[in-house]
């Protein structure tokens, strides 16, 4: 299983960045992809996830109403669309994968992409 996410950049603050994380190496039917973010000298957080097969949601709060996760079955790929960007979403965003059950921001993800660095300027 390989999962690479990109999409990250320089933003300004009030700007929208997609990340996307292309999945590969089987189907993921069954699978919670999730998105965590980690930013400098802080622990890895939950931002969002969603169940692969039926497209259901979760957010952290901090996201609620700005950030939108969604998948593309076709292209194997999820994608957080993050709208009104506060320097405080400034971190590295990682994208997750698990066929656990639970809770998705309590849960074991067993499949982690490289991250990709989002920064928002003030």
């Amino acid at each position: 299983v390989q999962l690479q996410a990109s999409g990250g950049g320089l933003v300004q603050a009030g700007d929208s960045l997609r990340l996307s994380c292309a999945a590969s190496g089987r189907t993921f039917s069954g699978y919670i992809m999730g998105w965590f973010r980690q930013a400098p000298g802080k622990e890895r957080d939950f931002v969002a996830a969603i169940w692969w097969t039926s497209g259901s949601t979760w957010y952290a709060d901090s996201v609620k109403g700005r950030f939108t996760i969604s998948r593309d079955n076709a292209k194997n790929t999820v994608y957080l669309q993050m709208n009104s960007l506060k320097p405080e979403d400034t971190a590295v965003y990682y994208c997750a994968a698990t066929y656990r059950t639970g809770i998705p921001s309590r849960i074991e993800y067993d499949y982690w992409g490289q991250g990709t660095q989002v920064t928002v300027s003030s």
